[in-house]
């Protein structure tokens, strides 16, 4: 096994500090005996032999004290943390290291789902950054061993570590090294049979009761592996059915209790679905902080796949190549094209911008969008909930030896021209090009029954986009979450604003069986504007239904999709309300199978995937801020260009003359008096939040929301401010 080398730092706190080699001995060995116990006959190595003697001999001495940074053991994902802290402990210990643990809070975002908790989800993010820089820097760590979890904590760790690499760096300390092994994948849950056929009369009962909607939908819910966030998709379903009649409350409740206790496998995980968990994942593995031999494994880690993982620290120790900040941003490019052809979250497009600022360099939206139209990105990942090709399949994959996982869509986008960094540095102490000169089951073709990445793209475009318009600076969509079937549906189509000025308020209307009633009703559309709809959206269609009346227009717009609606949710950004993300308004619009083939969702709030007319989210400046989503209305008319990366508010006059004019800067000064009012009301709904918690002093989501004070001390370039070796190229085998 490699013994590690003494830190080259001329500081070493515990040698000029006696008590901390009277505090800490006690810790490293209490932590060794508890790895032992669990381990118990699988523990490998020689008897015991960290006496509080040798480790204070090792603390004098600066050799490399190594943090071990788990999460908590109330998020599903580190319900194993124990094991692997305990093999990494050991491992650390025969290498020469001084092996020390700590855990973070971690926040369940599918646990605090449309509650509160989700105003503190992102703040949770930059707190985890905080407490990591504090426990490391008071105890004086030279590196860590990260679990890596689930929803904000992988980037709030990665920023916490590029951004200690940074300071010391700046200190002139040794640069500070990490490895990450991301926790396994959850397996989806199953239906268990005699409720799958229950579930299957409710169906029937709801085409008997002439709601052939309902009963759609619920097959549609029961065709995904069982996950949180599908329970909420029959959340949706069922209520409506239990508003219709076609079950009771009482029925409602005892199939929701059996889906949620058939969900979650009983040693955790991060969820199967490819949303920000499995999307982290594939990023910081695109950062070169992952060691292959952890990354995509179907249980927790055995003992000889942590030790390859701790055993690489040897050659990274000292070498300010290997450092976090470095390897992050000499990566930078790799890990958004990996994200981009890997169909990742549109949460981690803020997450990377942040992660960047941490380390010291300036990035934005804009930085990150340049990269990702610099070159085309293929859609290389054929993820699906419904034919059996989840994460958790991906894992299985890799753990068969048939697919390296990151390795291997490294590969096929190097094979398929993407340019990627081949020499930039990762946590085998190597480069990819080293790592990927190893071609055994590299390539994609290995995988031949229900591959989930592919050699051959499934189109020429992937990821996620960066929107502008005329109302707002900057937004962000996930293309690649739609099929292109969807994106015809939607692109170059006008849309009616049906405006909510918060999140609350959205999930009661669109929860509302007869929501489409109401605004035929309410008569909330102009009659003018939706002829001028039908004119744009379906020319077809005009010369059937130019004469027809109101009602008969509206429902025969529905009826054939010509009629879309902008679903605008506005109040939910970082200042006003923690920027929760919108899942749940989300899964309400793709449970209703007549209004997801009407509505794109629009929000300043976060968004991980798609409604299935689009998610668009992040949107700035926030309505607290004065954005424009603070001056739209219920009937207002947008014109939606997804793949000219555009949205613009339309002149409904010029739109009515069959002209497309874009025009904006005259509504704010009509819409004042209705502004004040909706400010207001944010003002009052803010106070919900605990003031202790609320992201005041920070960016907004174009640069990250990240505190000022990390943001204006950003100063370097990724481009020539980093450290590689030379270039390498490889060629794709026969």
């Amino acid at each position: 096994m490699p013994i590690y080398p003494s830190v080259a730092s001329t500081i070493n706190p515990y040698r000029d500090n006696v008590q901390g080699k009277a505090n800490e001995p006690i810790c490293v060995a209490g932590l060794l005996d508890r790895a032992k116990q669990i381990l118990g006959p699988s523990y490998e190595g020689a008897a015991p032999d960290w006496t509080l003697d040798e480790i204070y001999n090792r603390l004098e001495a600066n050799a490399p004290r190594i943090a071990i940074i788990g999460g908590s053991a109330d998020h599903p994902a580190h319900i194993m943390d124990f094991q692997t802290s305990a093999r990494a402990a050991v491992r650390i210990w025969q290498n020469g290291g001084v092996p020390f643990y700590f855990s973070t809070p971690v926040m369940c975002d599918g646990t605090a789902q449309n509650n509160q908790g989700m105003s503190y989800s992102l703040q949770s993010r930059n707190a985890v950054a905080q407490m990591v820089v504090n426990q490391i820097e008071a105890h004086s760590y030279h590196g860590a061993f990260v679990i890596q979890g689930c929803d904000k904590q992988p980037l709030g760790v990665v920023s916490a570590l590029a951004h200690l690499d940074r300071i010391r760096r700046y200190r002139g300390e040794a640069p500070f090294f990490a490895t990450f092994a991301p926790a396994h994948v959850l397996q989806g849950g199953t239906i268990p049979a005699d409720l799958f056929n229950e579930l299957g009369e409710v169906a029937k009962r709801a085409e008997a009761h002439g709601a052939p909607d309902i009963a759609d939908d619920l097959y549609d819910a029961m065709a995904y592996i069982l996950q949180c966030s599908s329970n909420t998709a029959f959340q949706g379903v069922l209520e409506r059915a239990t508003d219709r009649g076609i079950i009771s409350h009482a029925a409602h409740k005892d199939f929701e209790k059996r889906l949620a206790v058939a969900t979650c496998d009983g040693q955790g995980g991060v969820c199967a679905f490819n949303g920000t968990g499995n999307s982290s994942r594939h990023l910081v593995a695109g950062m070169g902080l992952v060691h292959p031999a952890v990354e995509l494994l179907t249980s927790a880690p055995s003992q000889a796949q942590v030790n390859q993982a701790v055993d690489s620290l040897a050659v990274m120790i000292n070498d300010p190549m290997f450092g976090v900040s470095n390897a992050m941003a000499a990566n930078i490019r790799n890990a958004i094209r990996i994200h981009s052809a890997s169909g990742g979250s549109t949460n981690l497009m803020m997450h990377m911008v942040a992660a960047m600022l941490y380390g010291g360099f300036a990035f934005s939206l804009r930085e990150l969008e340049k990269i990702h139209q610099s070159h085309p990105v293929p859609d290389l990942f054929d993820y699906s909930l419904t034919q059996g090709r989840d994460i958790f399949a991906l894992a299985a994959q890799c753990c068969s030896g048939n697919s390296r996982g990151m390795e291997t869509l490294f590969y096929e986008l190097v094979a398929n021209g993407v340019p990627m960094d081949m020499d930039a540095p990762t946590v085998t102490g190597t480069t990819w090009a080293a790592r990927l000169s190893n071609q055994e089951r590299l390539s994609a073709s290995h995988i031949t029954d229900n591959p989930v990445i592919l050699a051959k793209p499934r189109r020429p475009f992937s990821g996620v986009d960066v929107l502008s318009g005329n109302f707002f600076d900057s937004a962000v969509v996930k293309i690649s979450g739609m099929t292109t079937r969807q994106l015809e549906e939607f692109n170059r189509k006008a849309a009616f604003v049906l405006y909510y000025q918060n999140e609350d308020e959205a999930n009661h209307g669109l929860l509302d069986i007869h929501l489409l009633d109401q605004l035929r009703t309410a008569r909330s559309f102009s009659y003018d504007n939706m002829l001028a709809m039908v004119k744009h959206n379906a020319p077809e269609h005009f010369a059937g239904w130019g004469t027809a009346d109101y009602d008969m227009l509206f429902d025969r717009m529905v009826e054939h999709g010509v009629l879309k609606i902008a679903v605008i949710i506005a109040g939910q950004g970082p200042l006003a309300f923690g920027m929760p993300e919108m899942f749940t308004p989300m899964q309400h619009i793709n449970a209703n199978r007549k209004l997801q083939r009407l509505a794109t969702l629009i929000s300043d709030g976060r968004y991980s995937g798609v409604t299935y007319g689009a998610a668009i989210g992040h949107m700035t400046p926030e309505a607290l801020e004065g954005g424009g989503l603070l001056y739209l209305q219920t009937g207002d008319v947008l014109y939606l260009n997804f793949m000219d990366r555009q949205i613009q508010f339309l002149d409904e006059a010029e739109f009515r003359s069959e002209r497309l004019a874009f025009r904006f800067d005259h509504i704010p000064a009509e819409r004042q008096s209705i502004a004040d009012a909706r400010l207001s009301i944010i003002k009052q709904r803010q106070r919900t939040v605990a003031a202790s918690n609320r992201m005041l002093g920070h960016t907004d989501a174009s640069f990250g929301v990240v505190p000022h004070a990390v943001f204006s001390e950003a100063a370097l370039d990724y481009k020539t401010d980093v450290l590689i070796k030379g270039d390498v190229t490889i060629a794709k085998d026969a």
